[in-house]
């Protein structure tokens, strides 16, 4: 929880006026105006173990011991890039709504209050939930406006990283698929008349299971399922049709369902989406779930992939590779234009020797001093 400078310096200074079993938070840090309590620097502490042991859970003890010395590091980071933003009059709200909603249609959620209840299910308030995308959002976008803007990727570099990895870019034949399910609608239930209520009667008839789709219900089903198909084949968007169309779990996504390779699928559909090429689309195929149609959206040989088909990713690569180096310069030159004070005990391990402390002086002594001036002077 952010606190201002004026709030720390009084708490700091007026020991005496707080009650032996008050609990204060402490401040380990001080950027500029803002303050980054011990609280704050345990719970990321905490997140940065629990997504180590996630990431590598054999050896996530270790890799927690080389990044946890970072932690305050990484506080200070943000806050100061937090700052730069607001100098840069990004606010990120638009971009906040936008990704809530990203969010929300990702977990197939149906209003915002559901994503609301799903946060406060993880312990967390919505408004802190919020709070931390957007910061997450004005970090994100000064570091491209101020360090990846500048940043250039030449054709040169390119071959060059494609040369030295060729041997990681290997891989075997795959495909990727895209489905529309359309799955057949079961009957109504017929109507029950219930019986009448006995509290001695033991319950010994079972429920009436749940109809199963007919003839009728298969042969609509077929038939929904061949005019999507139709639209598809006179040009309509497979994504959109998905999305509107499809009963499966991946209709959100137009359908997309991923990478494939050779003996993951049933072998009838291996054999199918494996002979054709990326952009078409197989007929309407009868499945458990109902009738199906799919579409292979890439379809990609084994070996070596020729560069151009790579390049987005070497472009991403080198990316990041010049962005570290360049953000840490960057962050070190917000250091030296900021006031930064660590608590004793703490350590900023990317902080500079040019860095400005925060020099405080005691309120009695800058009283005393005043007073002495206006003596001098024939004040008083």
């Amino acid at each position: 929880m952010k606190k201002t400078f004026l709030f720390a310096v009084i708490v700091s200074t007026l020991p005496g006026l707080l009650g032996a079993d008050t609990v204060v938070e402490e401040i380990i840090a001080r950027v500029n105006n803002q303050i980054i309590t011990r609280s704050e620097y345990l719970r990321s502490r905490e997140q940065l173990k629990q997504d180590m042991q996630q990431q590598n859970p054999t050896d996530g003890d270790r890799s927690y011991q080389e990044k946890q010395r970072d932690v305050l590091r990484d506080l200070i980071d943000q806050q100061l890039l937090l700052e730069k933003g607001k100098d840069l009059g990004i606010t990120a709200d638009t971009e906040l709504v936008k990704s809530l909603d990203e969010m929300r249609k990702q977990m197939n959620l149906e209003s915002m209050e559901d994503l609301e209840k799903a946060a406060e299910s993880q312990g967390i308030s919505f408004e802190d939930f919020k709070q931390n995308r957007r910061n997450q959002i004005i970090t994100q976008q000064v570091i491209g406006r101020e360090v990846g803007s500048h940043l250039s990727i030449n054709k040169e570099e390119e071959q060059q990283f494609y040369d030295q990895h060729r041997s990681e870019m290997e891989r075997p034949e795959q495909i990727r698929l895209s489905e529309i399910i359309v799955a057949p609608k079961a009957p109504p239930a017929p109507a029950v008349k219930p019986a009448p209520a006995d509290p001695n009667a033991a319950q010994t008839t079972p429920p009436p299971a749940a109809p199963t789709p007919g003839p009728e219900e298969l042969a609509a089903a077929e038939a929904k399922a061949k005019d999507l198909h139709d639209q598809i084949a006179k040009g309509g968007s497979f994504e959109d049709i998905a999305k509107k169309n499809s009963d499966g779990p991946s209709a959100a996504q137009g359908g997309d369902l991923g990478y494939f390779k050779r003996g993951v699928l049933a072998k009838e559909l291996e054999d199918k989406t494996f002979a054709m090429k990326a952009g078409e689309i197989t007929d309407v195929v009868r499945t458990k779930q109902g009738f199906v149609i799919l579409k292979v959206t890439e379809h990609q040989d084994a070996g070596i992939p020729p560069m151009k088909d790579v390049e987005p990713r070497i472009q991403d690569a080198l990316y990041m590779q010049k962005l570290q180096p360049a953000l840490r310069t960057y962050l070190t030159k917000l250091r030296e234009d900021a006031f930064i004070d660590i608590k004793a005990g703490y350590v900023d391990t990317g902080a500079s020797p040019n860095q400005t402390k925060f020099i405080e002086t005691n309120t009695k002594e800058a009283d005393a001093k005043k007073l002495k001036k206006k003596k001098k002077f024939g004040v008083l």
